[in-house]
């Protein structure tokens, strides 16, 4: 099956070579919103688009870690269903969360990748060697990044951040095809 989707290719080379990428959660895996219940449960939406891509990641050897400011018990529940095993919770400064990420995978910021929504992300936006964007992000990160997706986050930003890394690692027709069988 001949892919769909299209990158520019200077974008691809830019991607070229990631083996870390680094999610935030409010704003890119979920629609940035804070819903609770009566009781103030914590409630949030994830899509799951965006969790295959997380799982297609894992698949071709890019480890995802998610690192964020806040935590749930929602969200402990999707990154584990998810089979994601490196995150940081109630983060606020993430620079040394990523570093210790770095660390423990034995890697540096030039493999890695970061989609990220305001300006706790900016550090691990401006370290990483590709990073992205959604669409409804804040304008200072939308002027900083090699690409903002055309969706916003919770509905779909975070499968094209991984989609561009896949297609950049030359393994997306490949994946594809299996699934098209």
């Amino acid at each position: 099956m001949k892919p769909a989707i299209y990158f520019d290719p200077l974008l691809l080379l830019k991607a070229q070579g990631i083996k870390i990428a680094f999610f935030d959660v409010d704003g890119v895996l979920t629609d940035g919103g804070l819903y609770f219940t009566e009781s103030g449960e914590t409630l949030k939406r994830f899509n799951t688009l965006d969790g295959h891509g997380l799982k297609l990641l894992q698949h071709i050897g890019i480890t995802p870690v998610c690192i964020t400011g806040r935590d749930s018990l929602p969200l402990r529940v999707r990154l584990q269903a998810l089979g994601i095993t490196h995150a940081h919770f109630g983060t606020e400064d993430k620079c040394p969360a990523a570093e210790q990420s770095l660390a423990t995978l034995g890697l540096d910021w030039s493999v890695a990748a970061a989609i990220g929504d305001d300006w706790p992300d900016l550090p691990l936006i401006r370290r990483s060697a590709f990073s992205c964007a959604p669409a409804n992000a804040h304008v200072e990160l939308l002027s900083v990044v090699d690409h903002v997706t055309q969706a916003r986050g919770g509905d779909g930003a975070a499968r094209e951040f991984c989609d561009i890394l896949l297609v950049a690692s030359g393994r997306y027709g490949s994946i594809l095809d299996t699934y098209a069988r």
